[in-house]
């Protein structure tokens, strides 16, 4: 029996919690699948953002609905409706079933939560919601009826700050590069219906499904099968990109992933010195032949664990 792999508790979760996610909420409950599958713990996201109108229906169950009451918060009155609140559960080892049993596993996944800042809905002395994490900042369901919003504090350690400047040159990634990240996807969200994504929520952090949404674009530009993986077909889809011969298509989507990588490049469709150096400094970074030009080669190291 294989292990499922952290990427696919990562895509699973980031697609589960939705657009409209706090982006440190987002980031850092990520994290926590991260760091518990070091432990060989497989954490997954259920749920996370929620409309009013969910929510109602949520509230309903159990009441004037079928099945078991799961809330007594309805539509305004849970932190999921603003983006502050996950749910989770633990998979079995290779990720084919959700376990929902609270053991030691269980409690280590909130202790790691916890220590990213999160409280965690199994303290609640009332009403215990195990599977429950979430961000207030201290602010109340009221006060975020009203417009206000927490300022939350970033414990991860992989935030993107904005990015440093390197002289223009594009020879080192930037650490960080939010605002970029962001140009990026909102880039990328222009062939979501083409390319067969869901549109991404345009937060600035470089997540699971916005590599594969650029994964997908280049199979659209490649004119092969959309099917958000990295095989053969794809790679012989790829042409090479130089400063000598380009299209502005596939510079912007090599621009996009650097971006997404770390780089601090504009997505213009110019390949120039600023993208050349970008691409020698990845290639050198992932010990592949370094020549600046983007090929087969690089887009598999782009993408092959997308």
């Amino acid at each position: 029996m294989a292990r499922v792999s952290l990427d696919t508790l990562l895509r699973r979760s980031e697609r589960n919690m939705g657009n409209g996610m706090n982006p440190i909420v987002k980031q850092s409950a990520l994290e926590v699948i991260r760091r518990a599958y070091k432990e060989g713990i497989h954490v997954q996201i259920s749920q996370g953002m929620r409309t009013y109108a969910e929510q109602n229906r949520l509230y309903a169950q159990g009441r004037t609905a079928p099945g078991s009451i799961v809330t007594n918060a309805r539509g305004g009155q849970s932190n999921h409706n603003f983006g502050l609140a996950v749910d989770f559960f633990l998979t079995t080892w290779d990720g084919t079933k959700a376990t929902w049993t609270v053991n030691d596993n269980w409690r280590r996944a909130a202790a790691i939560a916890k220590s990213l800042g999160f409280e965690w809905g199994g303290d609640w002395r009332s009403f215990k919601d195990y599977p429950h994490l979430e961000m207030t900042g201290g602010l109340s369901t009221a006060q975020l009826r009203a417009g206000s919003r927490p300022s939350l504090t970033d414990r991860t350690g992989t935030a993107t700050p904005s990015p440093s400047s390197n002289g223009g040159n594009g020879s080192s990634p930037a650490p960080g590069g939010t605002e970029l990240v962001k140009t990026a996807q909102r880039w990328a969200n222009q062939y979501k219906e083409e390319a067969s994504f869901r549109e991404l929520d345009v937060d600035g952090l470089n997540g699971p499904l916005t590599m594969d949404a650029l994964l997908r674009i280049c199979q659209l530009f490649g004119k092969t099968a959309i099917d958000g993986i990295w095989g053969p077909r794809t790679k012989a889809s790829v042409p090479e990109q130089s400063i000598t011969d380009h299209q502005p298509g596939w510079t912007r989507l090599i621009q996009a992933t650097l971006v997404c990588l770390g780089y601090n490049l504009n997505i213009d469709g110019i390949y120039g010195t600023n993208t050349r150096g970008a691409i020698s400094a990845y290639q050198r970074s992932q010990g592949i032949g370094v020549d600046g030009i983007a090929g087969p080669e690089t887009f598999e190291e782009f993408f092959k664990t997308a």
